[in-house]
């Protein structure tokens, strides 16, 4: 099982990139508004689920790689931890911007709950950006220890860590399915809220990654 610490430190990471609005969020507001509120929690239930099944996925792969480079454990922490640096001062560099879009959604066409909750699913599953954050996202949080005995014990790490990423998104995608309209309307209307959630939320992270080497805490 993972570290305590490495867990509170990926659920921290995931509500800090769940909370502001983005693709994931839009999806959902985008069903809710523009057909109703319970076809808006099956396309967040449906995204949730398919990030497991990547996280699922994703962790295998890594498991592998884990044991059979021991080398690339090493450079997958140090490239995990720039990725996550870049991830923050991305949010950072873009939050003014990205607070003064006003955000719209458009009439969809009515699906059945059951299409809603798939279509979730392979967006969340085939979708190129998600693949790539995690298969650089998980490996600075595991300890690896001795490889020839931990591998069962390093999968594990990497499936629950995976697994939380998705979960930390639930609670703010199924806020926005359940307020819809009203939500669109606190998004578009407090611009410095986004900001300064945008400059949380990639502080966040910066310092979630220099800690995993400087160990702050």
């Amino acid at each position: 099982m993972p570290s305590l610490e490495a867990m509170i430190a990926v659920a921290l990471a995931g509500l800090a990139l769940s909370a502001t609005p983005g693709p994931s969020m839009l999806y959902v507001l985008s069903r809710t508004v523009g057909q109703s509120r319970a076809a808006g929690l099956a396309s967040a239930l449906g995204l949730c689920l398919g990030g497991i099944v990547l996280a699922v996925a994703t962790a295998l792969g890594l498991a592998a790689v884990f044991e059979t480079s021991g080398w690339m454990v090493t450079a997958l922490r140090y490239v995990g931890s720039a990725y996550l640096i870049w991830l923050g001062v991305d949010m950072i560099r873009g939050a003014k911007a990205d607070a003064q879009v006003t955000l719209g959604v458009e009439k969809v066409r009515q699906k059945p709950f059951s299409s809603i909750f798939w279509q979730g699913i392979i967006v969340e599953v085939l979708n190129p950006k998600t693949v790539l954050f995690f298969a650089l996202f998980l490996p600075p949080f595991i300890n690896a220890g001795d490889m020839q005995s931990a591998d069962a014990s390093v999968t594990m790490q990497l499936l629950v860590l995976g697994s939380l990423v998705p979960l930390t998104a639930i609670p703010s995608d199924l806020v926005v399915a359940y307020m819809g309209g009203t939500m669109t309307k606190v998004i578009n209307r407090e611009k410095a809220m986004r900001e300064w959630m945008a400059w949380a939320g990639g502080l966040i992270l910066i310092g979630i990654a220099l800690n995993l080497h400087l160990q702050f805490l």
